[in-house]
């Protein structure tokens, strides 16, 4: 056999065993008289002693041995004279007596430890090798911890999991598809799935009322760090339900992952509605694990001569608590930081509520002693307080304040790593408006039912239709989101032409489902978990691609397969392809 036991599974109560390892060399230290070895599997490490004086030439062979060969070895469990507590094996050590060698290494690239000397773009290109590092085993070993939980928690409430296709047909909503030629249908193509979504319902309408799978979907969009071309979903759906069905099942279900993978209790999600997570953060996924929230303040701020106010639509402030001692560098920082283009602000006005009872601001011209007062006591400051205010178009000057308070929680380290607050949003816009194209749009999918007291605004005020949808956010990010859907056929009809389609293109691109549901369409929900993003937010990370194991670079490029390469003008003219570029 090759190994008795792990390189991570030894322990003080195998003292005196006769036992077999096999791993790779993590690094070797010559004291002359005695090599130590550090043998390593995804259990652990374990040190293998080779004594000269006992057996030279046994010895003289471990010499040889480089960084990463893969060994088989044969010896004797004992007690280290000089113990190790930061290793788990650390108490014993392995006097060896045999080994063989079952593969050589060239040098790596970098080094495999935690503490690696390889940058991001080489660790990608060899990332078979990235993998052997423990800090990266541990995250994918989270990943397939969250997995199990996951499917244990949902077949416990008898959801049965159901696999759904992967070559598809292209649809016009959502993001872009990637698209798959078909050599035996010419000029046609199937699509790769963004999410299973229509299957999901189509399941509901065959009676199977608790349906999940945990499914790779595919988008072809700009990247960022908590996307991938490629990206897995905790897909989900139920027949017979509300919104309030929903949100404690699956609330339920994150519970049970923190508490199984993290051992940490969840208390009870806050809930919020879309509006009033804008007016308060700008954000509809605010984190919530600091206040700071957004103070309006037109009321007390135009009609008072400065017209960079008075020409606003929205002036808002938020208060950092203690940061009043910022210095003018820190101030000049923090307005260089909202003029970024990526935010867009064009300068950011601050009052200082200092220790000894003052308050100074950058536009004190303007306003005198009692306007500041009012400002102070409308964002509840006290002294050593710092009030930092932007102003512009509404939904535009909430997005940049919602970049400077996530600024300033960085800052004051108020975003604590291992504090983790959920929150749902509720009661989406149904749609939004797009001017270039003159058109509405769904704002999560055309299947999304609007809130039953707002269904009668679908002809007559569009935008203010709410939808039955809600989001999860832990942490500020958007781990799932999901809504009631449309199980009636007349309504579907006029949401797909309120969305601009004409009975021609609903009936081509949706027919199937529509036709599904003249015969019988029970009502549904469901939701879906970025299973990826949920996995990183668990880990306390911002990038997704610690927790995939081979995934794309910012580029959507698969740097260690060279991917996507070019294809033979065979396989092309196979497909009926014509390539110009």
């Amino acid at each position: 056999m090759y190994r008795t036991h792990t390189c991570g599974e030894l322990r003080m109560e195998n003292i005196g065993q006769q036992i077999q390892l096999s791993g790779w060399v993590q690094k070797t230290r010559n004291f002359g008289e005695l090599l130590f070895l550090d043998l390593r599997d995804r259990y652990g490490v374990t040190q293998l002693v080779f004594n000269m004086e006992a057996n030279d030439f046994l010895a003289e062979r471990a010499k040889r041995l480089g960084r990463e060969f893969v060994i088989q070895c044969e010896g004797k469990v004992v007690e280290r004279s000089n113990k190790n507590p930061k290793m788990p094996t650390g108490d014993i050590e392995i006097i060896v007596n045999d080994f063989r060698i079952l593969s050589e290494s060239k040098t790596p690239p970098f080094t495999i430890e935690n503490d690696t000397d390889g940058g991001e773009d080489l660790r990608m290109q060899y990332r078979y090798l990235d993998l052997r590092r423990e800090e990266v085993q541990e995250k994918i070993k989270m990943r397939a911890k969250v997995s199990i939980e996951t499917r244990k928690y949902l077949d416990g409430l008898g959801f049965l999991d159901i696999e759904t296709p992967c070559l598809i047909k292209s649809t016009p909503e959502g993001a872009r598809d990637f698209i798959v030629p078909s050599r035996i249908s010419p000029g046609q193509f199937y699509a790769l799935p963004q999410s299973p979504q229509t299957f999901k319902q189509l399941l509901m309408v065959s009676g199977f009322d608790k349906y999940y799978q945990i499914v790779r979907c595919f988008r072809d969009e700009d990247l960022r760090a908590d996307r991938q071309p490629e990206f897995t979903q905790i897909d989900c759906e139920m027949s017979f339900v509300e919104q309030e069905d929903i949100l404690n099942t699956f609330e339920g279900l994150i519970k049970h992952v923190f508490k199984t993978v993290k051992n940490i209790d969840l208390p009870s999600f806050p809930r919020m509605t879309y509006d009033e997570a804008m007016q308060k953060y700008g954000s509809d996924k605010p984190d919530i694990r600091f206040g700071m929230e957004f103070v309006e303040m037109n009321d007390i701020a135009k009609g008072k001569g400065f017209s960079v106010f008075d020409n606003a639509e929205l002036v808002v402030g938020i208060n950092a608590e203690n940061a009043a001692e910022y210095t003018r560098k820190q101030l000049d920082e923090l307005t260089d930081f909202v003029k970024r283009p990526q935010i867009g602000a064009t300068g950011l006005i601050y009052l200082r509520y200092n220790t000894d009872g003052s308050l100074k601001s950058s536009v004190d011209k303007f306003f005198n002693e009692d306007d500041l007062k009012q400002w102070a006591s409308k964002s509840n400051m006290k002294p050593g307080d710092l009030l930092l205010v932007l102003c512009g178009k509404t939904d535009k000057v909430r997005k940049q304040m919602n970049e400077l308070r996530l600024e300033m929680g960085n800052r004051l380290d108020l975003r604590k790593k291992g504090e983790f607050k959920c929150l749902w949003v509720l009661d989406f816009p149904l749609l939004e408006y797009d001017e270039a194209s003159n058109r509405w749009f769904a704002m999560h999918h055309p299947f999304t039912s609007p809130k039953k007291e707002d269904i009668q605004l679908l002809y007559t005020d569009p935008g203010k239709i709410r939808a039955d949808a809600y989001d999860l956010a832990i942490n500020g990010v958007e781990v799932g989101g999901g809504s009631i859907r449309i199980h009636d056929k007349t309504l579907q009809a006029k949401m797909f032409e309120r969305l601009g389609f004409t009975d021609e293109e609903a009936q081509k691109q949706f027919g199937f489902l529509m036709n599904a549901f003249e015969f019988g369409a029970p009502p549904h929900g469901g939701l879906a978990f970025g299973f990826d993003r949920l996995c990183a937010v668990l880990g306390g990370v911002d990038s997704i691609r610690d927790y995939i194991a081979f995934p794309k670079n910012n580029s959507g490029r698969d740097v260690m397969l060279d991917s996507p390469s070019t294809v033979s003008d065979e396989q092309l003219k196979e497909l009926n392809i014509k390539v110009t570029l």
